[in-house]
Order: C-alpha cells, then structure tokens, then sequence
C-alpha cells in the first residue's frame, strides 16, 4: 500500500526544499502542487488572462495538459508538451497561482491527477491544503510554517543571490498579503489539518526539519507495526 506524506504551510515556509530532502531520504517519490498549480498559471498569463477574469480561466484551463516527470533524478514540469520549469518561480506566475488555485474547476482538475499519483506510489507533497483536501488520510501530515520576517529575508537572500535587488519590507508585505489570501480564499483555505503536527522552521535548519518530519514517518510505521 503506498505511504502518503503531506506538508502544508504558507509561502516562503521551505515547504519544498524539505518535502525534496525528505522525498530524497526515504526514496519516495516528491510531488510538487506548487509547481503544477503554478504551471497552470503560466498558461493563463499566456493566453492574457488576469486573475480577475474567473469565467475566462474556466474556458482556457481544459486546454492546459500538465505532467510532472524525472530526468536523472530531477522533476520537471511539462505544460503542453513543453518543459515550463525555468518559469515557474517568476513573482508574476507566483502571484497569479494564488489566485488562480482557489478557482474550483482548476483545483479540480489538478487534484485528480495529484490524488492518482498518490495512490500508486510511496509520495511526499506539498502545498497549502494537501493535509486537508487533497490527502485527508495521508499517514504523516505536517504544518511547516515560519515568521514573515524569516521568509522575507530568505526571500531577498535568494533574489540576491541571482543579483536582483529587493526591498525587504516590501517582500515581507507581499507574503503577509498573499497569507490572508490564501488564508481566506472561500475554496480550500490554507490551515492546519486537526491531526498535523506543526513544525515552526525559523530557527532550525533544513536537516534539523528533514529530521523531524522523518522521525514521524518512523513512528507512523511503528504504530501500524511495519
């Protein structure tokens, strides 16, 4: 029977980069949501669609065929055919998944697929109701959260990083403002499932939370006897 782990959390938590290492680790299968909703959202911004134009994103998102697939090792997210991975971390892409993800036909069509997935293979996935609603029965379910401030200034650290100036209060106004967004979009809000375990990432490194997440995987299997 495949294992399923779930890690919610807001923006900028590293919900990812720990749902990767964990997936690594344990030799499961790591499936980004993010990635597939935000793959969605490119396809929208390029057919000219805004985030206010609802009925538009109903028409234009059967015409979007996303897959996810492994090349020597890594993910990549196909959308019609063409390999949209380089473009999916654009603050524009970003913005417009917050949006478009609460639009229900969308999220229908993307949960499908996720929970297809998940049902065939030992996977680790991440978003902001996977706990909740994509994978209400998973066996580990984690709540991966940290202060604004920590995710701003990781933030800005990563747009130095590749040479983009920033300004850390604005950053930090953005993530407050897409966390009342994504807190309070009427279709599968982001919150803590009753039965997730919350793991707050502002002071601990990315092992010390690897670590954590796999410790309850360990107990899980050890209370089904396995």
């Amino acid at each position: 029977m495949a294992v399923n782990i779930a890690i919610d959390g807001p923006a900028g938590a590293g919900k990812s980069t720990i749902a990767k290492a964990v997936a690594r680790e344990l030799e499961f299968i790591y499936v980004d949501t993010g990635a597939m909703y935000r793959a969605m959202a490119l396809y929208l911004i390029r057919q000219g669609i805004t985030p206010q134009e609802k009925e538009k994103m109903e028409e234009a998102c059967d015409k979007a065929e996303i897959s996810i697939i492994y090349e020597n090792g890594a993910q990549q997210v196909i959308l019609n055919q063409e390999n949209v991975t380089p473009y999916l971390r654009q603050e524009e892409v970003g913005n417009m998944a917050s949006v478009s993800s609460a639009n229900p036909k969308i999220r229908e069509k993307l949960v499908e697929l996720q929970r297809i997935l998940a049902s065939k293979e030992n996977v680790v996935m991440d978003g902001r109701d996977i706990g909740t609603c994509v994978l209400p029965h998973a066996e580990v379910k984690v709540y991966l959260t940290a202060s604004a401030r920590t995710r701003a200034l990781r933030r800005c650290k990563e747009l130095e990083e590749k040479g983009i100036s920033c300004v850390l209060e604005e950053i930090e106004a953005d993530i407050k403002e897409r966390d009342y967004r994504d807190m309070t979009r009427e279709i599968s809000p982001l919150k803590q499932a009753e039965d997730a375990v919350l793991v707050d990432s502002s002071c601990l490194t990315i092992d010390e939370v690897k670590d954590t997440i796999i410790e309850l995987y360990r107990k899980s299997q050890e209370e089904i006897g396995v």
